[in-house]
């Protein structure tokens, strides 16, 4: 359309028409005469509308989840150190409660041996001053720790303390290959000594070739003159073999120590001696043997047939 005075006018007055239909409608309410119009105009358009609704929506909706996935993101991020803490927490407190548990055990021993301990912990593992197999502990001479002191925990023998600090000292484990200790076997007495295989087995000889050993039996310390390197009656290990007599002098036995070597963590080294020897006492009691569980027997007695006993009733 030219721009031309005509098309002004025309413009001008569409104009003028348009405010004076809104002014009506917006006067009449519910009764105005453009209503009908209005109701065409939704049906034709509403569902254009709506198509378009629907194929911009996922669009804004993406885009509030960028906006938003920052703070999702920060809230992710502290929950997932929540977590973290909250593993820590629950792992720390299982580790006080092991520990907790291996000092119980070992006073208990202390206790039952009458042993004067001085409680330490582990705090290096591996080959040192020439040895191969020891650990090292966090108390020295300023504790009252000296050379050849029995050091126990709360399963039994561990070792004897080799070299001594002012703040830690060198233990030397039962598993050591250049490790002997004498060997007193529950209940009968009989001698031996023990000598450190590595990670195997202890080889314990026993003095008399025909002594009576079976598997299961246990074995404890028999004690050193003066009580160094080794108080007595401290638990040594379970007899796993005993090897056939042959007629020697002496008879070879294995034994599994009670000690994990590979696991220790709380020690404690025996700066005071007992006063008599404890002999088993300090060997915990045995496993009960699980009782059989008893036998129930049902007996059927089988009823007359109905009818098999029955007589005529005139007979």
């Amino acid at each position: 359309m030219r721009d031309t005075r005509e098309s002004r006018l025309l413009l001008v007055l569409l104009i003028a028409i348009a405010f004076a239909l809104i002014t009506v409608d917006i006067r009449a309410g519910e009764e105005s005469p453009v209503d009908g119009a209005r109701q065409a105009a939704a049906a034709v358009f509403g569902p254009v509308e709506k198509g378009v609704a629907t194929a911009v929506d996922p669009v804004a909706n993406a885009i509030g989840a960028v906006r938003d996935s920052g703070e999702r993101h920060d809230r992710i991020a502290v929950l997932e150190r929540e977590n973290a803490a909250l593993k820590a927490r629950l792992g720390s407190a299982d580790q006080t409660r092991s520990r907790i548990h291996e000092l119980d055990e070992m006073l208990k021993r202390a206790g039952s041996g009458q042993y004067g301990i001085k409680g330490a912990e582990v705090i290096a593992i591996g080959a040192a001053q020439g040895f191969s197999w020891t650990v090292t502990i966090d108390a020295g001479s300023k504790d009252g720790i000296e050379r050849d002191m029995t050091v126990l925990n709360g399963d039994g023998l561990v070792g004897r303390v080799a070299t001594v600090g002012p703040d830690t000292a060198t233990v030397v484990l039962a598993n050591d290959p250049d490790f002997t200790v004498g060997t007193r076997l529950e209940k009968t007495g009989e001698l031996g000594f023990a000598n450190g295989q590595g990670d195997r087995a202890l080889s314990v000889q026993m003095l008399n070739g025909k002594a009576k050993v079976s598997p299961g039996d246990r074995l404890v310390t028999f004690g050193s003159r003066g009580n160094k390197p080794f108080v007595p009656g401290v638990p040594i290990g379970e007899v796993v073999k005993v090897d056939p007599s042959r007629g020697d002098l002496t008879r070879t036995v294995w034994v599994r120590p009670f000690v994990g070597f590979s696991r220790l963590d709380i020690v404690g080294v025996v700066v005071v001696p007992p006063r008599e020897d404890p002999r088993d006492t300090v060997l915990p009691p045995k496993p009960e043997a699980p009782k059989p569980a008893p036998t129930v027997t049902v007996t059927v007695t089988p009823s007359p047939a109905a009818g098999a006993s029955d007589k005529p009733a005139d007979e």
